[in-house]
């Protein structure tokens, strides 16, 4: 265009229009995060990482957002909330016949979601500059989102390393727009976690091992969906019936009292995804399987890690009979599978002859009383 751009008009209507495609907010940011690089570098040191393997491959490159998308001078960062209505935590949580599936991936996968609506976002500023040069990201590419996030005044980071917003809590998606613009940036917001530790107190396997910092391997989440081989046999336990991800560091925080619930429909819950007992989820067979997941994010861990999943969930189940006899009729799928099964039948079997012990306690104790009361004082 011919007339000189007004930088500071400019972002102002970048967040107007960020709004009108459904995120809830806007932030503009640089791309200096060389104060990330230390933690970043320490965090692969201790192998936090696990089997994310890309993690370490492209190393500072997620701390320098400008060598992955040449060219770029500003982040736009946004964000959309996710918790839909009647998200049903608890109801879920407590009864271990249930399935839990993280609350973000009830619906459909975020990453498409997100993605169209910053492509549009860059191409409405491309039409209104006449030139830009732009790429969306979402979670898509080795780029720090989450500390771009806080410098772009979106929030700042937990102690459970998630983005905080005052008014909103964080059940939100993160996205971010590369441009070439030099666009005026937000502040940061303030931290307000304070001496709050729920988050880390309360994490079922105690993955946040200090404040900001997660073991990644020890993250029900991790387990759960990157994890591709054994899940270790002390976490199994630990891991109640979560068969897709974890959500206990979010619901413990206070700020997510304030949280607001999406207007989303894309994000609302498959009725086959909501509150599912795990039997039936057992049952699906892999056509069902990927029916069920199209166009969901748990698509992506496939059909026999999702088994694995669900199979150490039926391991910490009550006993059933029915339970054990469809972890028998699973065996022989493959042996990672196995060795899960395998765990499991032997927690329903410990679990159902406990039962039976503590059935017969009761009784004996009865006995032993009616016994006493028919013999001598002295006796």
């Amino acid at each position: 265009m011919s007339r000189p751009l007004d930088f500071n008009l400019l972002a102002q209507d970048i967040k107007l229009w960020g709004q009108a495609l459904g995120f809830q907010q806007v932030g503009i940011c640089n791309t200096d995060l060389t104060e990330e690089q230390p933690k970043l570098q320490a965090w692969l040191d201790r192998q936090y990482h696990g089997e994310m393997a890309w993690m370490a491959r492209y190393g500072m490159l997620r701390a320098r957002p400008h060598e992955l998308h040449p060219g770029t001078l500003r982040v736009i960062s946004v964000r959309m909330n996710y918790l839909p209505p009647a998200a049903a935590f608890a109801q879920t949580l407590k009864n271990p016949e249930l399935g839990y599936i993280s609350r973000y991936a009830l619906g459909r996968d975020y990453h498409k979601v997100l993605r169209q609506r910053l492509k549009k976002l860059g191409e409405q500023i491309q039409a209104y500059c006449g030139e830009l040069n732009f790429r969306p990201f979402v979670d898509s590419a080795p780029i720090m989102e989450r500390p771009l996030a806080a410098k772009a005044g979106i929030g700042w980071t937990g102690k459970h390393s998630l983005i905080i917003n005052r008014e909103a809590g964080s059940w939100f998606f993160l996205g971010e727009l590369l441009v070439d613009l030099p666009l005026p940036v937000d502040t940061p917001v303030e931290e307000g976690c304070g001496r709050c530790v729920a988050c880390m107190t309360l994490c079922p396997t105690g993955a946040i091992v200090e404040p900001y910092v997660v073991d990644a391997r020890r993250c029900i989440s991790y387990l759960t969906i990157e994890l591709e081989g054994v899940i270790p046999e002390e976490l199994r336990p630990l891991m109640g019936n979560r068969i897709y991800g974890c959500d206990d560091c979010q619901m413990t925080c206070p700020w997510n009292r304030l949280s607001q619930l999406t207007n989303e429909a894309d994000f609302y819950p498959r009725s086959y995804l909501y509150q599912p007992p795990l039997l039936e989820l057992f049952s699906w067979n892999e056509s069902t399987f990927l029916h069920n997941t199209e166009g969901s994010p748990i698509r992506r861990i496939g059909y026999f890690r999702w088994l694995r999943n669900i199979s150490v969930a039926l391991g910490n189940a009550p006993y059933q009979a029915e339970i054990v006899q469809s972890l028998e009729q699973h065996k022989g799928i493959s042996p990672l599978l196995d060795e899960h099964i395998e765990w499991a039948i032997a927690q329903q079997i410990s679990r159902r002859n406990n039962d039976c012990i503590e059935i017969q306690q009761p009784k004996q104790k009865r006995l032993i009383r009616s016994v006493e009361k028919g013999l001598p004082r002295d006796a």
